[in-house]
């Protein structure tokens, strides 16, 4: 095939890493695209190296490319440089592969990971030339497509999307592109085909839905302008993982990407039922893959990359039930061929450190515990099934194994907090530091010490969370806890051991506002964009006061979605959509943190959430 760089060498010489841009990696795929009936640009709205390291896009790029009439490209937001080259030279946006503008393709599909980065979609937008507002399309543009956790709630970015598939991206989109074949065959209208596509269970198309508002801001009702089209989104789930696709030949990056390695997706789902979790929620239920075929995935994707490490992904590793034999059987055939094991979201027991004095070298890495707040009582309202007693043994482990750095991550600004659980924290770490020197002696410690990380990150209420009726702290109340964890952490004894890391406060807020937002903030998206608004995400080009400035001109208070109490029976942005998760369920959870009890998880005992209505999965499991 012939390659032919949509950009010219002197601008590709005079860029930030070019390699983001010129795609022809190793296992991407080309092909003739006389040959295809549909292309289809795969779009990250952030950096090549964040995007490409999201598995979701390697999953569906790899799928959507195994069929015959369908050839699927990528595209990442440009970076800064990049941006201001394509303006200045009236360069259209194109995607890796063919180096074909963007606005050339039949779908534009966005995965949506993060709030922060919804101007990035209006970027992409811009730059490929296509209409940002989805009532302004006509079929000379792509039809413009979002996925991923995001859209559980995307009502802030209704206006510039076409559709949002709800759910698993591996189930709906063989029957989406077959409707839009025969769309193109008879000269359907672009409308049509939308009302066509929103009668498939898990398509959302939200032109096609009417919100009306009360007075008081609150939502009135949400409805379908058409009676063949649900009220009711219903989410999209593979049912057996086994039968689902799954990548062997991802994409290998020319430059060093965030996850540079073989990702291995061993199940999705959480049994844990954290209540600040909202993927928890989302991808219930548990779901395993059977280990003789991870095993073969394994081998198969280490073979076709090349790759010097391979990664167990899921939401709780330790709760995979055949971890064990999985973890034997990566150490054999890993060995042999000098590949490291990576083992994150694994729970800190007697059983995950033996795993990972297995597959670590000599040099140990950090040890990370996630305990998320200060107290057990704070634990237990959030219902995070991890005591002080368990860090401790943990960390007593870990320190005769031989580490001596240990990363504590808590959250701050959870519901029901109370200055008692803020200065926890100092003392957990302070803990953690007086249990090193009484395991360690000192003979033994060949001149090392304990180091210790404590991270706070500001609590934001997600959809379908029991927290999506709590109260968010004001940017104000987060700093101020900040300061009152750094004073708690500078008063242990251990201090000079412990190093202490925040978040930014205006990101959380507005991330907050944006998670919990409705239609109204679709104008204000728009009009930071206009201003000047892209890469929220990082902090160096945050521009808060501009945000702050167009809420204002848009007559929308911010607050409205952070920090006011919301009544139980209130009807949110998001109730359009079912995630199999009930609200009753949700709200006897919110009920039951306020109370400050615990809850079980899913295999100790059903808590009713309404997941087990699928038919697959822990809910069908023997319990513990």
């Amino acid at each position: 095939m012939n390659y032919n760089l949509a950009l010219p060498d002197e601008i590709l010489l005079s860029i930030e890493k070019p390699e983001r841009y010129i795609g022809n990696e190793v296992n991407s795929v080309t092909k003739d695209k006389e040959s295809v009936d549909i292309r289809f640009a795969m779009c990250f709205p952030d950096v090549y190296e964040i995007g490409m390291s999201h598995l979701g896009i390697q999953i569906l790029y790899g799928m959507f490319n195994s069929y015959e009439d369908v050839w699927c490209e990528r595209v990442y937001s440009p970076w800064t440089d990049m941006d201001a080259v394509l303006r200045k030279e009236n360069i259209p946006l194109f995607a890796l592969e063919s180096q074909d503008p963007v606005k050339d393709f039949d779908f534009l599909g966005f995965t949506l990971q993060y709030e922060m980065c919804y101007t990035n979609i209006l970027q992409i937008l811009d730059l490929s030339k296509i209409a940002l507002l989805a009532k302004d399309r006509t079929w000379d543009d792509p039809i413009v497509i979002g996925g991923g956790p995001c859209t559980y709630n995307p009502e802030p970015i209704t206006d510039f999307f076409d559709i949002f598939y709800i759910g698993e991206g591996e189930t709906k989109y063989r029957e989406i592109f077959d409707i839009y074949k025969k769309a193109r065959k008879d000269g359907m209208s672009r409308i049509d085909f939308l009302h066509e596509c929103a009668k498939l269970q898990g398509i959302y198309v939200p032109a096609f839905y009417d919100v009306k508002y009360k007075e008081d801001g609150t939502i009135l009702s949400m409805l379908p302008i058409y009676d063949d089209i649900p009220k009711v989104i219903y989410k999209e789930m593979c049912l057996n993982l086994n039968e689902t696709f799954y990548p062997t030949k991802p994409v290998v990056p020319y430059i060093k990407i965030t996850q540079d390695r073989v990702v291995l997706e061993i199940m999705r789902g959480c049994i844990r039922g954290c209540r600040f979790c909202q993927a928890g929620q989302l991808y219930k239920p548990l779901r395993e893959k059977d280990v003789e075929h991870l095993k073969e995935l394994a081998i198969e994707a280490l073979k076709n990359t090349g790759y010097e490490e391979i990664s167990l992904s899921s939401l709780s590793s330790s709760d995979y039930t055949m971890l064990s034999e999985l973890i034997d059987f990566l150490i054999k055939s890993c060995n042999e061929k000098k590949v490291n094991i990576s083992l994150p979201s694994l729970r800190i027991d007697a059983f995950s450190l033996d795993v990972m004095s297995k597959v670590q070298d000599v040099k140990k890495s950090s040890l990370t515990f996630a305990p998320e707040a200060g107290t057990q009582r704070m634990r237990d309202v959030i219902n995070k099934g991890l005591t002080e007693e368990d860090i401790l043994r943990g960390s007593h482990e870990a320190f005769l194994g031989g580490w001596n750095k240990v990363k504590l991550y808590f959250m701050l600004g959870l519901p029901t907090e109370t200055d008692d659980d803020i200065l926890g924290i100092g003392d957990i770490a302070n803990k953690v530091a007086v249990e090193y020197f009484e395991t360690v002696p000192k003979e033994k410690r060949n001149g090392r010490t304990i180091d210790i990380v404590a991270s706070t990150s500001f609590f934001v209420p997600k959809p379908f969370t029991p927290f999506q009726w709590a109260p968010m702290n004001t940017k104000e109340q987060f700093l101020d806890k900040a300061d009152k964890t750094r004073k708690g952490i500078m008063a242990q004894l251990n201090q000079k051991h412990i190093k202490y890391n925040w978040h930014e406060a205006d990101a959380s807020m507005m991330e907050g506002v944006l998670a919990r937002g409705d239609r109204r903030l679709n104008e204000v998206i728009l009009k930071a964009y206009k201003r000047g608004c892209i890469f929220d995400a990082w902090g160096e080009y945050f521009k808060f006061d501009v945000w702050m400035d167009v809420f204002k001109e848009c007559g929308v208070d911010p607050f409205f979605y952070t920090t006011r109490v919301r009544e139980d029976d209130e009807i949110f942005p998001w109730d359009i959509i079912n995630p199999g998760v009930t609200k009753a369920f949700l709200l006897r959870e919110w009920k039951t943190a306020l109370s400050g009890k615990k809850s079980s998880n899913c295999r100790q005992q059903c808590l009713g959430c309404g997941a087990a209505s699928y038919g697959v999965g822990v809910c069908f499991k023997e319990r513990t």
